[in-house]
């Protein structure tokens, strides 16, 4: 079932277990944040999973619904590994895994015939000076190599029906440029979150939700703190990862 230097990991919370790779691919807590942060319904969907990885956030979400999920991933190598997680789960029936261009997978998953998009897409533009991951599994997952942050929006607009929700999760200093793009193509901000390190950093991570065709309005969710004064995770996101004690 594993391969090379896969190895088997806990999804305390969640009672699962997910397919992972130190050289290949590990979800962080981004993925983790995204999917408690996202409106998840309980039967209506599909909920699409857009730049999907190993299949974190289908496997998180689908003990919170009986929807149908479906993960969309570019690399083989991680769709595969997703779909073996998923099996391990005993989860085929609800989720299903789509090894697809992301910009390629309207016409398959339908124009504006979905209600739920959720994506972490690459944070990285190819022309800033972040640095560039030799791994070229980590380098797709990271840098704009295959999809750009525009692309994700668009695709995620194009899927969504009037009235439907797409969530992401990104690097603050993006965070007018993800407004933008998101108003471009029909896309009402309507929830933010702030995810800060320590409780004296800046933030280095947002959660943003849309609404297609949306009013305008948004709702500051409170922070979330990473880190308590020790250096240990805090109290709320331990329930996260670990769930109540």
């Amino acid at each position: 079932m594993l391969v090379g230097d896969e190895r088997l990991d806990h999804l305390l919370a969640e009672g699962l277990r997910i397919i992972q790779s130190p050289s290949v691919f590990s979800f962080s807590l981004d993925a983790v944040l995204l999917a408690r942060f996202a409106y998840i319904p309980y039967q209506k969907g599909p909920i699409i999973d857009l730049c999907s990885g190993n299949g974190i956030i289908p496997l998180l979400i689908s003990s919170r619904t009986k929807a149908p999920i479906i993960g969309v991933e570019i690399q083989e190598r991680l769709a595969d590994m997703a779909r073996r997680s998923v099996a391990y789960n005993d989860l085929t029936a609800q989720i299903e895994i789509l090894k697809y261009d992301l910009r390629d997978v309207v016409p398959v998953l339908g124009r504006e015939k979905n209600s739920f998009v959720m994506c972490n897409p690459p944070y990285f533009a190819l022309d800033t000076t972040a640095i560039k991951n030799e791994n070229e599994h980590l380098r797709i997952a990271r840098h704009e190599v295959h999809c750009t942050l525009r692309d994700c929006i668009q695709v995620s607009a194009k899927l969504l029906k009037q009235g439907g929700k797409a969530s992401f999760v990104h690097r603050p200093e993006r965070l007018l440029e993800i407004i933008d793009i998101m108003r471009e193509y029909g896309l009402e901000p309507k929830r933010i979150q702030f995810v800060h390190p320590r409780v004296e950093r800046e933030a280095n991570t947002i959660l943003i939700e849309g609404v297609k065709g949306g009013k305008p309005g948004i709702k500051y969710l409170p922070p979330i703190v990473v880190q308590n004064e020790d250096g240990e995770y805090s109290e709320q996101v331990r329930e996260l990862l670990y769930g109540k004690e």
